[in-house]
């Protein structure tokens, strides 16, 4: 049998990904009534972080412990990754010891190096380029809240990011029309743009993208590695806050995400967080939640 990844959502076609969000709310449902499903007794997962994270690395482990399993934490300044092993040889002995393996780094090629010569399922928890465990939770929690997303107008608001990579793919998946604001200069990557042209359009402030949206979403101006960019980023992205004044203009139902850590007064205002239309901490629960069913996919079929 052919060793499955998750390193972009085109792994998965949009009928696998739809069962996988309905058996997330069921794994959720589980949980909240205590009940003991630990179909992962024995096994391990491998969790290697070449960038920082908090829920990312609490998700992870959470799920693989509620589902019965163990996870390993893996640094660089802890592994022979970090004194130059080969990514390659990395992958080969690293999937001869565990049974799946989630991978946090840099550029989005590294990935998928080590998934090429790992024997297990490998999981991207966020490259440069992509952020796919992300969006399983987003577009979990709007179901929860709205039902399907197909048909709706998705907005993103800011830096055309991994994120924004993502939801470009998740607009093909899920079928659903979005519309980046972002300022010129900061586009997702151009071959997903021209790939998915039907599907996605441009434009350059966030009152248009905003006008009639189901779903904001926005992130951070500058990510990690980008540290040095930040004053040229805030001056970039000065108009592209998202506030309860801009959900206004969006429809009625209208939800707003954000995949945290959140900067207040600058991609977001300081009451954002807490309007009545952001789910943002069911969204940040919701990790947990998809990436259980995700491993339980990959694992166990």
């Amino acid at each position: 049998m052919t060793t499955r990844h998750f390193l972009t959502l085109c792994d998965m076609d949009s009928v696998e990904l739809k069962a996988l969000l309905d058996r997330a709310i069921a794994l959720k449902a589980i949980h909240a009534r205590g009940e003991h499903y630990e179909p992962f007794r024995n096994r391990v997962l491998g969790m290697i972080f070449e960038k920082s994270s908090t829920r990312t690395r609490v998700s992870f482990e959470a799920g693989m412990a509620q589902m019965g399993g163990h996870a390993l934490f893996l640094s660089p300044r802890d592994t022979q990754l970090g004194r130059g092993e080969p990514i390659e040889d990395s992958a080969k002995v690293l999937s001869r010891m565990v049974d799946i393996i989630m991978l946090r780094t840099f550029e989005h090629s590294k990935i998928e190096r080590f998934a090429a010569h790992s024997r297990v399922p490998v999981i991207n928890a966020l490259t440069d380029d992509f952020h796919p465990c992300q969006l399983l939770a987003d577009m979990m929690t709007y179901q929860e809240h709205r039902g399907s997303i197909q048909g709706r107008r998705v907005a993103w608001i800011g830096d055309g990011n991994n994120m924004c990579n993502s939801y470009i793919n998740a607009a093909e998946r899920f079928d659903f029309e979005l519309v980046i604001a972002c300022p010129e200069g900061f586009e997702p990557l151009p071959s997903l743009l021209e790939k998915h042209k039907g599907r996605v359009s441009i434009v350059r402030t966030p009152q248009e993208a905003a006008k009639a949206a189901d779903l904001i979403v926005t992130d951070v101006w500058a990510s990690m590695g980008q540290e040095d960019e930040q004053a040229k980023r805030q001056a970039a992205f000065s108009n592209f806050q998202v506030s309860p004044e801009l959900m206004d203009l969006a429809s009625a139902k209208a939800l707003f995400m954000h995949c945290l850590p959140a900067h207040r007064g600058e991609e977001i205002s300081v009451d954002m967080l807490d309007d009545s239309r952001s789910v943002v901490w069911d969204e940040a629960e919701n990790r947990l939640h998809a990436q259980k069913a995700l491993m339980e996919k990959l694992l166990l079929g």
